[in-house]
């Protein structure tokens, strides 16, 4: 890593809000606590868990410009429910101006909203993560979440993406294809493991 993470941590404070600046310093604190149970280094998922939301301070339009703008391919799904691409393009921006070189880093903000099918330990670590997070108070069965988190990884990334199906499908929301592909990666692989 070239900077430090309190040279990370300053660089945030300035650009996100203070509720989201404190989401992230929560979610990097989460990460690095999956990672001390998962054998991960804690580096790394420090730094995963405070850059996640780097791009979450540019509303949607903003965003699809600067995708656009930096040859950040996006699909029909991506522009008719921009509220993902805060991840795509905030792997962009960890790259291209936070110095991160790290690709398991990078993967991991790129899929932290939708998960995407065999994830790598660090995805699933940011992606439950950012989920579980003391801040978070309005995601379904969060006590039941944030205990299966240290115990099965896997069952809670299952667990988080069904209920994130669920919760789009009640407020009748698009759901990104990617969450739909993870889902059904995930159900497969449960079905060939019972």
């Amino acid at each position: 890593m070239e900077a430090s993470i309190q040279e990370y941590r300053k660089k945030m404070k300035k650009k996100l809000s203070e509720t989201r600046y404190e989401h992230s310093l929560s979610v990097s604190f989460t990460c690095i606590c999956l990672a001390m149970r998962y054998g991960y280094p804690l580096d790394k998922a420090e730094i995963a868990g405070l850059l996640h939301d780097c791009a979450k301070c540019y509303g949607d339009e903003e965003l699809i410009r600067r995708c656009e703008k930096h040859g950040i391919p996006l699909s029909r799904a991506e522009i008719d429910a921009p509220a993902v691409l805060h991840a795509k393009y905030g792997a962009w921006l960890a790259r291209e101006h936070y110095g991160i070189q790290d690709e398991e880093i990078l993967c991991a903000i790129a899929c932290h909203t939708t998960g995407k099918p065999d994830m790598g330990l660090l995805d699933k670590i940011l992606y439950v993560a950012d989920y579980i997070e003391v801040r978070r108070f309005k995601a379904g069965h969060l006590p039941e979440m944030r205990r299966l988190a240290f115990e099965d990884l896997d069952e809670a990334v299952y667990q988080i993406v069904k209920s994130t199906l669920e919760y789009l499908a009640q407020r009748g929301c698009s759901v990104d294809p990617m969450t739909q592909e993870t889902y059904d990666y995930l159900e497969e692989r449960r079905k060939t493991h019972e």
